[in-house]
C-alpha cells in the first residue's frame, strides 16, 4: 500500500466572495509537509449542517480567479451561508413548480454575496445548481423515494397523423406486466386531453415517445424520486414504497416491486449486470431509520438478498445513509460507521477501519473511492483523508490528506480522480485533482468572473455524505468539464462549459451554449462531452455533444418546441439518455391536493 505524507492541496483555487488582491498564485514545486492529527478522541460528524437559507442562492462554489490571495497550500477562498437541507417543501399546500420554479438546494456550499473578482450570486435567474434558478429548500432531505407511477402518454409514431396519446395504468404487485388502458387528460399544462403531443413537432424536431403521469398517492408533502437508471430495454424509478420498471421504447410498465416501508437510501449507478441494492426503511413511523438493505434484480424486478446494516456503536447513526456500488461492492456510509456488502449475495464484506480514520462515504464506479474522518479533537478543525481502496477487502491503496479543516464534500469524476473540498468555518471551497498513486496532480484555478453551478440535487442525506450523483460536470483523461452558472435575465439565459487542464488546472478552452440557451454537461459519450440543453417555457429542450476541443455543441436531438411548457415544468429534472433516446424525469412528486398530485407529469421520452 502506498500512503504519502500528510499533504494539504494547492493556494488559490475556487470560490472566494471576497476582493481578492492582484497577483496569480502558483502552487509550489512540492507540497509541504503537515504532521498527523493527533489520536485524541473524535468529534460527532455534522454532515451538512442547518445554516439559514440565503435570500439569493447562487451556485455551488465558484473557482476562484488566478488573483486570490494565497492561502495555506489548498485553501480556496471563503463561500457565504449556506442553506441547509431543511426548509419548505413543495408539497402539501404548495404547487408543483413550473419553469422558472424555485429549485432544492442540496445541502453544502452556496455563496450568498459576491464580491469583485470572485463568481458570484447571479440573482433570481442564475448562479445556482438547480439550472440558476430562484431557489427554495425542500425540507429535511430524508430519502422517501420510490417510483412514480405509471400514467403513461403514448405518443403518436408520427407527428399529425390523428392518434391520441392514451394513459397506461401500472399495477401494484409483485413484478408484472401493466395491463389497463385509460384516456389520458392532459391536465396541468393547458393541454386538452385529446393533444396529440407531436401535432406540433417541426422538422429536425425529436418525437414525443411517451409522457408520464404519477398515479401513486403520496404523503402530504409529496415524495423524491430515486434514479433514473436504464439497463437494457428498461427504465426503472424508484418513489415512496415501490421502484419500477417502465419500457423504454413506450413507458409501458415492466414490472413494479412493492416495498414494506419507504425507499430512503440509493446508489448512482448499478453492477454491470443491472443490480441494485437501496435503503428501506425498518418501519413506517417517524421514528424509523434507514437501516434496512434491499437487493433487486432491474432487469426482471425480482428482490434479491436483504438485511439490515450491521450497526457499531452508541454513535452509529442510521438515519441517513449513502450508498456507493463498484463492482460487486456496496457500501454504506453514514455518520460514526460504514459497511460493505457483496451485492450478489450480501456478504459481509468489511467494516470498521482500525486506525483513527474512519469513512463515512464513499464513491463508486471502476474504482473505489472512500472520504474518511479522522479524530482530531476538535469539532471546530475536522481532518478528513481520501484513500482508494480495495472492493474487496476495504484497505485503502494510498491515501490523501488535506489541511486540517477541510472536508470531502463530492467527487465529480472517479477516474480521473476529481475531488471536492470545503472548509466551513472559514467558507471556502477547492477542486482538486488526484493521481492514480495518489499524491496531487493540480488544483483547478478559474478564471476572473467565471461562476459554477454544478448540480449535486438529490443527492445528499443530511448526516451522512453522498459523494455521488452530481451533473454539470464531466472528465475525460486529462481534462475536466464543468458549466458556468446561467446569466441573471431571461434574454442572457446562456452559459458556457469550461475545460480544465488535469495537469495543471487552468482553463484550456471555453465553449457558449446556442443563443438563449443553457447546456450543463452529463458525461462523456465516445470521446465527447455529453450535454443537456435545457428546456425553457417556449423552447424544447435537447441532447447534444461537444468536442474535447471545444466549439460549438452538436445537436443530437433536439426536443420539440409545441412541448417546450411541459419539459420545462418538471421539477428539479434529472436526464437520461441511452441508444437515441433521451428521458425526463421529475426528481420530486408533489402536490396542493390529491386530483392535482394524481395529474402531475413525471416523467417524458423523447426520440427519432
Amino acid at each position: 500500500m502506498t500512503q504519502p505524507p500528510s499533504q494539504q492541496p494547492p493556494q488559490g483555487g475556487f470560490g472566494a466572495p471576497q476582493e481578492p488582491p492582484q497577483g496569480s498564485p502558483q502552487p509550489p514545486a512540492q507540497p509541504p509537509q503537515m504532521p498527523a492529527a493527533p489520536p485524541t478522541p473524535p468529534p460527532a460528524q455534522p454532515g451538512y449542517g442547518y445554516p439559514q437559507a440565503p435570500e439569493q442562492a447562487p451556485g455551488y462554489g465558484y473557482p476562484q480567479q488566478p488573483g486570490q490571495q494565497p492561502g495555506p497550500y489548498g485553501q480556496p477562498g471563503p463561500y457565504a451561508q449556506q442553506p441547509g437541507p431543511y426548509g419548505r417543501q413543495p408539497g402539501a399546500y404548495g404547487q408543483q413548480p413550473g419553469p422558472y420554479a424555485q429549485q432544492p438546494q442540496p445541502g453544502y456550499g452556496y455563496p450568498q454575496q459576491q464580491y469583485p473578482g470572485a463568481p458570484g450570486p447571479a440573482g433570481t435567474g442564475g448562479g445556482g445548481p438547480f439550472k440558476g434558478r430562484p431557489v427554495v429548500l425542500i425540507g429535511a432531505a430524508v430519502a422517501a423515494l420510490l417510483v412514480i407511477g405509471g400514467g403513461v402518454f403514448l405518443a403518436t409514431s408520427g407527428g399529425g397523423d390523428g392518434k391520441k396519446p392514451v394513459t397506461h395504468g401500472s399495477t401494484d404487485a409483485k413484478p408484472s406486466v401493466s395491463s389497463s388502458v385509460d384516456e389520458g387528460d392532459g391536465n396541468g399544462d393547458g393541454r386538452g386531453g385529446d393533444d396529440d403531443l407531436n401535432a406540433g413537432r417541426k422538422a429536425g424536431e425529436a418525437k414525443v415517445l411517451w409522457l408520464q403521469t404519477n398515479d401513486v398517492d403520496l404523503p402530504r408533502d409529496g415524495s423524491d424520486v430515486y434514479g433514473p437508471w436504464i439497463v437494457g430495454d428498461t427504465l426503472v424509478k424508484g418513489m415512496y414504497r415501490a421502484i419500477s420498471g417502465y419500457s423504454v421504447v413506450d413507458g409501458k410498465q415492466k414490472w413494479t416491486l412493492k416495498l414494506p416501508a419507504d425507499m430512503c437510501a440509493a446508489p448512482a449507478q448499478t453492477t454491470t449486470d443491472g443490480k441494485i441494492v437501496i435503503g428501506v426503511k425498518n418501519g413506517t413511523t417517524d421514528k424509523a431509520d434507514c437501516s434496512d438493505l434491499q437487493m433487486i434484480d432491474l432487469n426482471t424486478g425480482k428482490a434479491g438478498w436483504k438485511k439490515a446494516i450491521k450497526q457499531s456503536g452508541l454513535f452509529d447513526m442510521m438515519s441517513d445513509i449513502s450508498l456507493a456500488i463498484s463492482a460487486d461492492t456496496v457500501t454504506v456510509g453514514r455518520t460514526g460507521a460504514s459497511n460493505a456488502y457483496r451485492v450478489s449475495d450480501g456478504k459481509d464484506l468489511f467494516g470498521k477501519q482500525p486506525g483513527n480514520c474512519q469513512p463515512y462515504a464513499f464513491a463508486g464506479g471502476p474504482k473505489l473511492i472512500a472520504a474518511s474522518s479522522c479524530r482530531t479533537g476538535d469539532v471546530d478543525k475536522p481532518q478528513n483523508q481520501i484513500q482508494e481502496i480495495d472492493p474487496v477487502t476495504g484497505k485503502p491503496k494510498w491515501t490523501y490528506r488535506p489541511a486540517v479543516g477541510w472536508e470531502v464534500d463530492r467527487v465529480y469524476s472517479v477516474s480521473p480522480l476529481v475531488v471536492s473540498l470545503t472548509q466551513s468555518q472559514k467558507k471556502k471551497w477547492s477542486l482538486l485533482a488526484i493521481k492514480e498513486n495518489g499524491t496531487l496532480r493540480s488544483q483547478l484555478v478559474s478564471d476572473k468572473g467565471d461562476k459554477f453551478s454544478p448540480d449535486c440535487s438529490g443527492a445528499f442525506v443530511i448526516f451522512g455524505k453522498s459523494l455521488e450523483g452530481c451533473t454539470g460536470v464531466a472528465a475525460d483523461a486529462n481534462t475536466f468539464y464543468m458549466s458556468t452558472a446561467a446569466g441573471t435575465s431571461a434574454s442572457a439565459r446562456t452559459n458556457k462549459v469550461v475545460a480544465f487542464d488535469l495537469n495543471t488546472g487552468k482553463p484550456k478552452w471555453k465553449a457558449a451554449s446556442p443563443a438563449g440557451r443553457t447546456m450543463k454537461p452529463l458525461r462523456m459519450e465516445g470521446g465527447n462531452v455529453l450535454l443537456y440543453l435545457e428546456a425553457s417555457y417556449n423552447q424544447g429542450g435537447g441532447i447534444a455533444t461537444l468536442a474535447p476541443t471545444g466549439g460549438t455543441p452538436h445537436v443530437l436531438l433536439q426536443h420539440p418546441a409545441s412541448t417546450s411548457q411541459i419539459e420545462s415544468s418538471f421539477y428539479n429534472p434529472k436526464i437520461a439518455y441511452a441508444d437515441g433516446r433521451s428521458f425526463i424525469a421529475s426528481g420530486r412528486v408533489s402536490a396542493a391536493n390529491d386530483k392535482e398530485e394524481l395529474e402531475t407529469k413525471t416523467m417524458m421520452a423523447f426520440g427519432k
